[in-house]
């Protein structure tokens, strides 16, 4: 297919750079305009390009004419249309729940030789709404800024797809993009589906579980940090990730998890997971040896298919959390300094007393064992196309599993603390209801959930994304620098 659509011209010069006459350069157009949409709208005008074409919703439009009345290379247009016949490289930054409606609407508009992209965060209904609805003669070069529009996007990983297009159109898109100094990645709509599934899906679905226990507080009206629970070290990426992902609209989340076949599959994975490793606990902690040694190893095993013996090459790597004393700077909440030592003993353990309350980690525990019994080596897709939430997240997942002081730790907590008893029961029932929930495949029903427990958050969202922007940039640093002498490494053996 590219080999024909090396035949179709494009309408401008693949070359061309923000520094070219504004006579030379493309008219870039941006359909949707929310935040990922405005994100990209404010990136290329700093960079320079002169012709941008952007338009919303028609009842947004007077608000972004007001929004963008000073900035004179960005034209706001009143819908589709006019942004798609005019412009040279068309981007649809719409909810895949809304892309096929939304394509049909203006595809039929699409300026002849245009090259057109879409933002959605699962492509195969992105992929089926191009085809159906653009003219054979646009090009598809497609693309998807993994990251939120509050991330900074350098060095992100951006995918761009060569569905059916020449090597031209393909060139041109790197430049226009090129600005964001994101790190490009050449995947096929197939493969950035099955990435996103296994770097996303199942990290936001531990999230969105994870928000019940605390949601369980709100009788209360306070916060369980704010108690003293869940507050240092481990605890400080759960939580602020847990809030970060909140501060998000619904619809970011709700395509990848209803619309992508794997997504479902790991999301009901990942609530067996949770289910019987709680019943587990609950068998080891009130019955004998066997049935607490048959807990410990199968979370031993997990631990084993995912991160190998202590021997092999990816205990070699250096991790990829900071230490949990950094970790406490981004904490919402601050660490009791003596109710550790008044806490009754379970039963004696050969460890000295920890840091951190200790609890069962049961969030960490069911991702490991989802991922072995999957069979996904989380660490294939960490430096092709991870998602900073992603990246820090099995962080936390290493620095749990590969510390035996740690893992031990956990695993006698989950046997015999009480404390976490309930807090883990919400989990479970929270998780195998979201699985359910995604099982519907009713985007309204997600919506309506995400939406009743946001509102539990609302009023920490600026707080939590100062804190949380700061911890994910430290990490992101220390993964880049890592990656740089790995490779500097590499190139020398």
């Amino acid at each position: 297919m590219n080999q024909y659509y090396d035949t179709i011209p494009i309408n401008v010069s693949p070359n061309v750079t923000p520094s070219s006459p504004v006579e030379d350069q493309p008219t870039i157009g941006l359909i949707g305009m929310g935040g990922m949409g405005r994100m990209y709208a404010h990136a290329l005008c700093l960079a320079g390009w002169k012709k941008i074409y952007v338009c919303d919703l028609p009842e947004k439009f007077s608000q972004l004419k007001e929004d963008y009345a000073d900035k004179p290379t960005i034209r706001v247009m009143r819908d589709g249309h006019g942004v798609a016949r005019s412009s040279d490289f068309i981007v649809y930054s719409v909810e895949a729940e809304f892309i096929d409606r939304v394509v049909a609407l203006f595809g039929p508009s699409t300026k002849m030789h245009a090259i057109v992209a879409g933002q959605t965060s699962v492509k195969a209904p992105e992929r089926a709404a191009f085809e159906k609805h653009l003219p054979d003669d646009a090009h598809i070069i497609s693309c998807h800024s993994l990251h939120g529009p509050t991330v900074n996007p350098v060095g992100q990983p951006l995918v761009l797809i060569r569905h059916r297009g020449s090597k031209d159109a393909l060139t041109l898109v790197e430049n226009i993009l090129r600005p964001l100094r994101s790190r490009h990645v050449y995947l096929s709509y197939e493969e950035h589906d099955r990435v996103t599934a296994n770097t996303q899906a199942v990290t936001h679905a531990a999230f969105l579980i994870l928000s019940f226990l605390f949601v369980s507080w709100s009788c209360a009206k306070s916060y369980p940090w704010e108690q003293g629970l869940y507050v240092g070290g481990i605890e400080t990426a759960k939580v602020n990730l847990t809030l970060r992902i909140y501060s998000n609209a619904w619809h970011v989340y709700a395509g990848l998890a209803i619309l992508n076949p794997a997504a479902r599959i790991q999301i009901d994975r990942y609530a067996a997971s949770a289910t019987e490793l709680f019943k587990m606990m609950l068998e080891g902690g009130s019955g004998g040896d066997a049935e607490k040694r048959r807990f410990r190893e199968r979370v031993e095993w997990g631990r084993k298919v995912v991160f190998g013996d202590a021997s092999g090459e990816e205990r070699k790597r250096r991790p990829i959390l900071l230490s949990e004393d950094v970790l406490d700077r981004f904490s919402l909440g601050k660490t009791p300094q003596t109710s550790l030592s008044l806490l009754p003993p379970t039963e004696n353990c050969a460890h000295p007393p920890p840091k951190y309350r200790p609890n069962s980690h049961l969030s960490l525990l069911a991702m490991v064992d989802c991922w072995a019994h999957l069979s996904i080596n989380p660490y294939i897709h960490l430096q092709l196309a991870a998602t900073p939430i992603f990246r820090l997240f099995l962080g936390v997942a290493e620095h749990l599993f590969l510390s035996p002081h740690l893992l031990s730790t956990s695993i006698h907590s989950a046997l015999f603390d009480t404390w976490h008893r309930a807090d883990d029961l919400e989990f479970v029932c929270a998780a195998r209801g979201w699985s359910q929930c995604i099982s519907f495949g009713i985007f309204e029903v997600y919506r309506k959930r995400f939406e009743e427990t946001r509102a539990f958050f609302e009023g920490r969202f600026e707080e939590v994304g100062k804190l949380g922007a700061e911890m994910i940039k430290a990490v992101m640093e220390s993964e880049v620098r890592r990656e740089e002498e790995e490779s500097f490494l590499a190139r020398d053996k």
